[in-house]
């Protein structure tokens, strides 16, 4: 473990990492990342109930998980981020698969993402494009985003940057468009104490995706290398962002609620139909919905820019200090980018993407099976996570934190109790739904945990330090 009097923060990184993002970016960074439009549609799809649940998590998760991730990533601002938490904590062999599980759920995840790009541009441009060619469509953005990754991260910080405004005005426009059409036409779904009411059923189905739209504050800390100061702008950055992306997540919900009857609201097409029943489908409101659209479509990439970033430099940091297979260590020569991990992302999402395209039925059904996989690989990580922060208060007690839990050791047992349960109900319910249990689709998920978690055991074996 690290000498608690060393400044992480003002070391000079051995391996020619720049300094490049300022606490602006990083704002802008995190909003891009945890602000997700592609699922929005899916959480408003829950029913009025959703509004229940989205302040529900906010004041007992999201919250919670913003002040744990402030002191992990201001006490511990190494490259790596939460593979680096893991392995402090619990070893390097912990570390090892976290940054496995951390990096593969976006090779996994990826596929889905850019299916909705492809329904979306469907639904604008091309109402009749067929499955095969939205599966193209998503492999040639793989690969656009694999070359994003390459580049020198000053140049590629702008893609999320530019993709956080982009989320942020067309969650106001689906809030305040929502707003507007109530008061002029009145609401496609009641909102009324009995709607907000929560109930159990198959609409728990969705409520996991709540959870997972709040997830991503510890991303940023995946290039804490790359930041001018972590200690002082990672708490400043949560605290910000967390309160845009409350904010903007209650204002998109209620703007699809109050256009769409629920049984129209649709996994792929929900945005843009929510959008055209705001500004209409000609003259000026049509032509606002396609340009919105675009910008829907640019986030999407902004997106997985983002968590690409994040995680490769995660899966390239554990294989340098050789906790995972050596193929992903390599940085390139001049921008020092982990150009292999992000070759290796775009290989895999390919042929997942391929495989997923033989067995789905149609892009919607795609897209969840995608989805509802590479989510529980991804939860996964954050029971590692949040135990590391505990394990780190009791064994380095003395590091100075820059920003403390508040509460002292009641404080963070009761906070790290309350993320851990939500984490463990949102697998849960990616697994099983009440009401509507479908043995295949659960052995399927269970089973492509497993085959994920079995073959990261053998990367992490061929590790250097082995």
């Amino acid at each position: 473990m690290s000498d608690p009097s060393v400044s992480v923060t003002s070391a000079k990184s051995g391996k020619g990492f720049k300094r490049v993002l300022k606490g602006f970016d990083m704002t802008l960074f995190t909003v891009c990342a945890i602000l997700v439009i592609d699922q929005l549609a899916a959480s408003a799809s829950i029913g009025v109930q959703s509004i229940f649940w989205w302040i529900f998590t906010l004041i007992f998760f999201f919250i919670p998980y913003g002040l744990i991730t402030a002191e992990l990533g201001s006490t511990y601002p190494d490259q790596g981020g939460i593979y680096s938490w893991v392995k402090r904590a619990f070893g390097d062999r912990w570390g090892g698969r976290t940054a496995w599980l951390w990096w593969i759920n976006v090779a996994l995840w990826q596929p889905s993402v850019y299916l909705l790009f492809a329904g979306i541009f469907s639904q604008l441009f091309m109402p009749d494009l067929g499955l095969w060619p939205q599966i193209t469509i998503a492999i040639a953005l793989t690969w656009l985003t694999v070359s994003i990754n390459v580049m020198a991260l000053d140049i590629g910080k702008w893609i999320p940057n530019i993709g956080a405004v982009f989320k942020a005005l067309i969650m106001m426009v689906i809030g305040f468009g929502g707003i507007y059409y109530a008061m002029n036409y009145g609401v496609a779904n009641p909102i009324n104490l009995e709607t907000l009411t929560p109930s159990w059923g198959v609409s728990l189905a969705f409520l996991p995706v709540i959870v997972y739209n709040f997830m991503g504050f510890e991303l940023m800390s995946g290039a804490s290398e790359e930041m001018d100061n972590p200690a002082r702008d990672v708490p400043k950055t949560i605290i910000v962002s967390g309160t845009l992306i409350a904010a903007f997540y209650l204002l998109g919900t209620v703007g699809v609620l109050v256009a769409l009857p629920l049984d129209d609201i649709s996994l792929i097409d929900g945005i843009i139909d929510t959008l055209y029943k705001l500004l209409g489908t000609e003259g000026v409101g049509g032509m606002a919905v396609v340009i919105l659209g675009i910008m829907a479509l640019y986030t999407f990439v902004a997106n997985m820019v983002t968590w690409t970033m994040g995680a490769n430099r995660s899966a390239a940091e554990a294989a340098d200090a050789g906790d995972l297979h050596p193929s992903f260590a390599r940085l390139h020569p001049v921008y020092k980018t982990p150009a292999n991990a992000a070759f290796i992302t775009g290989a895999i999402t390919t042929v997942v993407v391929i495989v997923y395209g033989l067995m789905a039925a149609d892009a919607e059904d795609l897209f969840w099976t995608l989805f509802a996989f590479s989510s529980v690989v991804f939860l996964l990580c954050y029971l590692f996570m949040f135990g590391a922060f505990l394990r780190l208060r009791k064994i380095d007690a003395d590091r100075p934190r820059p920003y403390r839990v508040p509460g002292g050791s009641v404080g963070a047992f009761a906070l790290t109790g309350l993320c851990l349960a939500f984490i463990i109900q949102a697998i849960v319910f990616f697994i099983y739904v009440p009401g509507d249990f479908d043995p295949t689709y659960a052995g399927s998920i269970v089973g492509g945990v497993i085959i994920t978690f079995l073959i990261g055991e053998w990367l992490i074996g061929k590790g250097s330090k082995d």
